[in-house]
């Protein structure tokens, strides 16, 4: 039986998770600052609406999620808003 060289992540390897999940930013639009993070393809596993055009970002979609990482209800609060977009309705938004 071959050796397996390879470190196994274990599911609390939160840098596994993260190297999956993308990594997450902070932008500024408007004057407010955003938290964003790309959700690749093989994470997309539902179906949501954009806000930026209205249309569906499909299961199997790389997009990002965003929310507002200044708002003044709270860290939870903003978590439980956020919303996903296409990457390039982010980008023109």
């Amino acid at each position: 039986m071959p050796r397996a060289n390879r470190r196994r992540p274990t599911p609390d390897d939160e840098s596994f998770d993260r190297l999956l999940s993308g990594w997450k930013r902070t932008e500024e639009r408007r004057g407010v600052t955003w938290t964003v993070q790309p959700v690749g393809a093989p994470q997309a596993q539902k179906s949501y609406t954009c806000p930026g055009c209205g249309r569906e970002v499909a299961p199997g979609v790389a997009h990002v999620v965003v929310w507002r990482a200044d708002g003044v209800l709270g860290d939870a609060a903003d978590l439980a808003a956020r919303r996903h977009w296409h990457t390039a309705c982010w980008r023109i938004g």
